[in-house]
């Protein structure tokens, strides 16, 4: 579907194994400030991967589910390589709605909450950026309603097309880091054509 010119954002919804959530739950123990970023040919994936992790219980569940999603998003793309990028975050990344200036992107959340979104139908583009006047997405007037805002679940797989994808300038997904509370971590894998 995110081949269609229509579609800007497909949601795979799923649920994670235990032993991933577990091993997820001891790296934001043992690690907390945890952040991986490389590039990764697929057929190398597991090997990689299983280096760059933390030698931590359940450390394969977590490596097997993340090649899964590393050979998912190569395949579809017909990608050699993969920029990864995993994360242990205690505060939103991208708080701001905003699109991004690259072709697709993976996002998944292990742990914490999900991305939020915006239908194409409730955003006014104009009001992205400098457009929002110093005001918060909120008050800026860049949606209508709080009830406008999309969230995945933690596990989905979320594919986000950009303002790159040939013919889509302008025309990217619009999405933001959800809000952190207080003591409340997230970790969070993204995907881009290395």
């Amino acid at each position: 579907n995110i081949y269609l010119e229509q579609i800007n954002l497909v949601v795979l919804q799923r649920s994670l194994a235990k032993e991933v959530s577990d091993y997820c739950q001891i790296l934001v123990q043992s690690k907390p400030g945890f952040n991986l970023r490389c590039v990764i040919n697929p057929e190398k994936a597991a090997l990689s991967l299983r280096s760059s992790l933390p030698d931590l219980k359940s450390q394969s569940a977590f490596v097997n589910d993340l090649v899964l999603l590393l050979e998912m998003y190569s395949c579809l793309f017909e990608l050699d390589e993969v920029g990864v990028r995993l994360q242990v975050l205690d505060r939103a990344m991208c708080p701001r709605f905003h699109t991004d200036k690259l072709g697709c992107r993976l996002v998944s959340t292990f742990l914490g909450q999900g991305t939020e979104w915006l239908k194409n139908s409730d955003v006014d583009r104009s009001k992205l950026g400098p457009g929002n006047m110093g005001l918060s997405d909120e008050e800026s007037g860049l949606f209508s309603s709080p009830a406008c805002i999309q969230q995945v679940n933690s596990g989905d797989i979320v594919l986000l097309k950009g303002d790159g994808w040939y013919g889509n300038d302008g025309l990217g997904a619009v999405h933001r880091s959800p809000a952190v509370s207080g003591g409340e971590k997230r970790i969070v894998v993204s995907m881009d054509f290395a």
